[in-house]
């Protein structure tokens, strides 16, 4: 069992690499970068994952890009959409919001995996590969305690012709943010990027 009273290791600031993702990704790469820098406030970059997702409106495309990045003391979440001319702005325009999340307030960190032929699986720690398979997916949920969901269903008895209304029966779940990255959309270097960065959040979150 690991010393959770010993020190965290030191990961290589990872900033440049960053802003190398945003270049590579073209989506007004300065607004983006501009946006993070408010929040990260000169903080080194210790993992991060972007993900750029285009959607179609009607006969046009509007893209979004979401950038999670991890400080040493923080978790800083990033969001940049596109937007069409309205009526209050008459030209196109992006929008942007950040958010700074103490790692002492992150209580949650959920990865949920879809791993196709598991019976060809080799871990990395048994010395094989790990690569993602084609068809995999990884779903990255992160609580902090603003936002949280609640899922009721009407509780039941076990006597099976019991008609008699028993109320309702539920769970809370902290969800603040939910990322799906696929291979098929993102390429297995996306998966092997969330699944890093999962494990970065989670050793920053319990050395807290």
């Amino acid at each position: 069992m690991r010393d959770l009273n010993a020190p965290v290791p030191e990961l290589a600031d990872a900033s440049s690499e960053l802003r190398d993702a945003i270049d590579r990704c073209g989506y007004y790469p300065d607004v983006v970068t501009d946006s993070l820098a408010v929040a990260i406030a000169d903080e080194p970059i210790r993992a991060f994952v972007l993900q750029h997702e285009p959607t179609f409106d009607r006969d046009e495309v509007r893209r979004h890009i979401t950038i999670l990045a991890l400080t040493p003391s923080r978790l800083i979440v990033g969001h940049t959409d596109e937007h069409a001319a309205d009526d209050l702005i008459r030209a196109p325009y992006a929008s942007t919001s950040t958010e700074a999340i103490p790692l002492n307030r992150v209580n949650a960190v959920v990865v949920n995996r879809v791993v196709p032929n598991p019976a060809g699986y080799a871990s990395k720690a048994s010395g094989g590969k790990a690569d993602p398979a084609p068809g995999g997916e990884v779903v990255l949920t992160i609580g902090w305690g603003m936002v949280n969901r609640i899922d009721l269903e009407p509780a039941v008895c076990a006597d099976p012709n019991c008609e008699a209304d028993h109320g309702y029966t539920g769970s809370v779940a902290a969800d603040d943010i939910s990322l799906r990255i696929s291979a098929a959309a993102d390429g297995p270097a996306g998966i092997q990027q969330v699944l890093d960065f999962a494990s970065a959040l989670s050793f920053a979150t319990t050395s807290r």
